[in-house]
């Protein structure tokens, strides 16, 4: 009876555990690490490596890094860039860096990039994630939005975790970032 009691509890503590949220990257409050150079696959650096976060500056952003493309990353990724080209005035800079598998996902990335019609998102390569961001090895997809290098909404998922109504959360947080209207 105290074994089945055991293992019982061990399964639901297993299971409650797997729920737990996990912390990716510099969270609300935090300021953005800094510069790092991904190789660009698209955009106007295309073929070169370029600091992202230098060349956004203090403008709004949404930065994610991903271990690999899915299905949900994609419609992510087509979200946001719908929302660079509706706040291109706003100077709304928008970029997916695909960290650990790097360069052998540049050709993917570049069809990714040619059958969603991408315009304003950039996506790029990095053998590994910036350590100054501390992005976590458990998280799959980590997604921050920041403005003037400080964040205001961060979320991670890991593998399998990214969904529908997560993506809509994003999306609409995406107004915490762009500049007010007066």
């Amino acid at each position: 009876m105290k074994i089945a009691i055991s293992v019982c509890s061990l399964m639901i503590a297993s299971v409650v555990f797997a729920a737990e949220p996990i912390k990716s990257g510099p969270q609300v409050g935090d300021k953005v690490p800094g510069p790092f150079e991904p190789f660009n696959v698209t955009g106007s650096n295309a073929g070169e490596e370029c600091c992202l976060f230098c060349k956004f500056g203090n403008d709004p952003v949404v930065m994610i890094f991903a271990k690999d493309i899915s299905d949900p990353l994609s419609a992510l990724t087509k979200k946001i860039d719908e929302l660079g080209v509706k706040y291109k005035k706003a100077d709304l800079g928008s970029c997916v860096i695909f960290w650990q598998k790097g360069a052998a996902l540049r050709p993917a990335l570049k069809t990714l990039a040619e059958k969603q019609g991408l315009k304003e998102i950039v996506l790029a390569t990095l053998e590994k994630g910036p350590t100054d961001y501390a992005i976590s090895k458990d998280a799959d997809v980590t997604v921050i939005l920041y403005t003037g290098a400080a964040v205001k909404a961060n979320y991670a998922f890991r593998k399998g975790e990214l969904d529908e109504k997560a993506i809509e959360a994003i999306v609409k947080d995406v107004a915490k970032i762009l500049p007010s209207k007066k």
